[in-house]
């Protein structure tokens, strides 16, 4: 496997009873032999299919919007007539444009066949699983290649999950969480277009090496414990964590590849940290035991984290039997140890760690977050470098960013979000160093903090309020992203192409006040003015500072001028 999961997790069942016969092991390291790190693996390949027992899947205790989804008609049109002729009003609308922007407007909900637009390799299936198959695919316009997710329509209790992980999907932004770019429905299947992670499981990394050094057991955790945190922090549970639900990027060594968590079938939304859910979902080797008791927070996710570690510093997990059954008795009491045949060359720092998320008592447990500054992640992973390797340039694109005008702003927003992590390396790096706490955000003082490294000691009023395009008063990776591409990367034609088809809805080649006023308003249409025919008047003043031939419509080549001004 070298790209998402096509189908629901491995092992993983969501179930109020959790059938323990439903599970034919896959890949699990066994209890260590004689002589031997670890056993043999064995293999699941589709358990929902060999249980007996019907899934019983849990909604999101708050439903996720979609796009447009939740708006009825416009209300307050009776101040149409005041709001237009009112400059004050109008200019403020035109400001908060860039503060309506959230990544998941830009994640493209087409119509109709994928294969129209993408040519899809059907020789070679990357993925395969429950919920389809993983293919990879070629965008024949850009030549972008892509992995494509497809589910049938056949079974709708599948298809209802699929798109509530959809739905996660697209509301996280994170370095270490998977990137969707676009989706396609037709009458027959729906279609997940994201990014191709080519450098295997963790799990596979973990059947080679048999088991971790410690700096690369740190590396692996400090990237998972990061998306765990900002996923919380977002109010997302996500409930099978586990090796086979992390992919990385490439096949570079550990201590440099970049771990992307894939799997979004059994999370669900949480209001607040101690909201209790009640869905016994997991897998055995994973699951807390808590949720065996069926009532249970977010603290799972730790426990299951408190797990891979475990097993990636000894190549064994520390709750195994022969059986299944055999495995969720131990995880019920909770038991483990510490063998000193397999972990006396351990720090004390990694068993201390390790002990604090697999704490029996939830409520005593260690959080992601204090897990995430634990001293042996700290003085463990490898750290930051003195420089992040930024240089002018990049605060050169921060105040050019500033200056330009407002569509120029979303587009590069929409072009950050679709880009590959292979070409944002440096902006990637500098992301993670100058986000100090790990919660996948940065506030006014870590952007400060941060740009001192490359000499800037202070920033032009109003810079966060510019870059905080979604408006939630910290900056999100894709804003940073957006704010530090250098031209070079954005003025390749295939790339801006890909953003201007975004606001192309009809695909006609041209963007219309219609177009970018529905793009622009799909999260909540009232915010952007009190008013209708208020919002459409700014809107059309964005295309004015665009439209060169003034026929009230942005064609492509106007697009890629915009683009291409300092």
């Amino acid at each position: 496997m070298g790209v998402c999961s096509a189908r629901p997790a491995r092992g993983s069942v969501d179930d109020s009873s959790i059938p323990t016969g439903a599970f034919r092991k896959r890949g699990i390291p066994s209890a260590p032999k004689e002589g031997s790190a670890r056993a043999a693996a064995v293999h699941d390949d589709n358990l929902a299919a060999s249980s007996t027992t019907p899934l019983v899947f849990n909604p999101p205790t708050t439903p996720l919007r979609e796009r447009g989804s939740e708006h009825g008609a416009d209300q307050g049109s009776d101040s149409e007539t005041d709001s237009i002729g009112n400059e004050e009003k109008s200019q403020k609308v035109r400001g908060s444009i860039c503060a309506l922007i959230n990544r998941s407007q830009f994640i493209i909900e087409n119509p109709g066949r994928l294969r129209d637009v993408y040519e899809v390799d059907d020789s070679k299936v990357i993925g395969e699983g429950a919920y389809g198959a993983v293919r990879k695919g070629r965008h024949r316009q850009t030549e972008q290649i892509r992995a494509v997710k497809t589910i049938s329509k056949d079974n709708w209790k599948k298809l209802d999950r699929f798109k509530q992980e959809i739905d996660f999907m697209k509301m996280l932004d994170h370095p270490n969480i998977i990137k969707l770019f676009e989706t396609f429905e037709d009458e027959a299947t729906i279609e997940l277009v994201m990014e191709l992670c080519s450098g295997g499981e963790l799990f596979e990394r973990v059947l080679e090496a048999g088991r971790f050094t410690e700096a690369q057991a740190a590396t692996v955790m400090q990237q998972i414990l990061r998306a765990v945190f900002y996923m919380h922090e977002r109010g997302v549970c996500h409930r099978d964590i586990k090796p086979e639900n992390f992919l990385f990027l490439t096949k570079d060594p550990i201590e440099n590849a970049i771990l992307k968590i894939i799997d979004f079938g059994l999370s669900s939304k949480i209001d607040k940290p101690d909201t209790a859910l009640k869905t016994k979902a997991g897998t055995p080797y994973y699951v807390a035991p808590e949720v065996l008791k069926g009532s249970y927070t977010r603290a799972v996710d730790v426990w299951s984290c408190g797990v891979i570690m475990y097993t990636l510093l000894c190549g064994y997990p520390p709750f195994w039997g022969k059986t299944d059954a055999d495995v969720l008795v131990k995880v019920r009491r909770g038991n483990f140890t510490f063998e000193p045949r397999h972990w006396h060359h351990i720090s004390q720092d990694a068993k201390e760690l390790i002990s604090g998320m697999l704490s029996f008592n939830p409520n005593s447990r260690i959080s992601a977050e204090d897990a995430l500054m634990h001293m042996w992640i700290k003085d463990t992973a490898p750290r930051a470098p003195a420089s992040v390797g930024l240089d002018v340039k990049f605060v050169d694109n921060l105040r050019s960013f500033l200056d330009q005008n407002r569509l120029k702003k979303v587009a590069l927003n929409v072009i950050a979000s679709q880009l590959q992590e292979d070409k944002l390396q440096k902006l990637r790096e500098a992301f993670v160093a100058f986000d100090t706490n790990g919660d996948g955000k940065l506030t006014h003082e870590e952007l400060l903090a941060g740009l001192k490294q490359v000499g800037v000691d202070s920033l032009p009023s109003g810079t966060l309020k510019a870059v905080d395009s979604d408006n939630s008063g910290v900056i999100d990776y894709t804003e940073f992203i957006a704010a530090g591409l250098d031209r070079s990367l954005y003025l390749q034609e295939a790339v801006c192409y890909s953003a201007f088809r975004v606001f192309d809805i009809d695909g006609d080649g041209q963007i219309t006040t219609e177009e970018l006023n529905t793009i622009l308003n799909k999260e909540d249409e009232h915010a952007l003015a009190p008013t209708l025919l208020t919002r459409r008047h700014a809107i059309a003043e964005v295309i004015r500072e665009v439209d060169a031939d003034g026929d009230g419509k942005v064609s492509f080549k106007e697009f890629m001028a915009m683009m291409a001004r300092q």
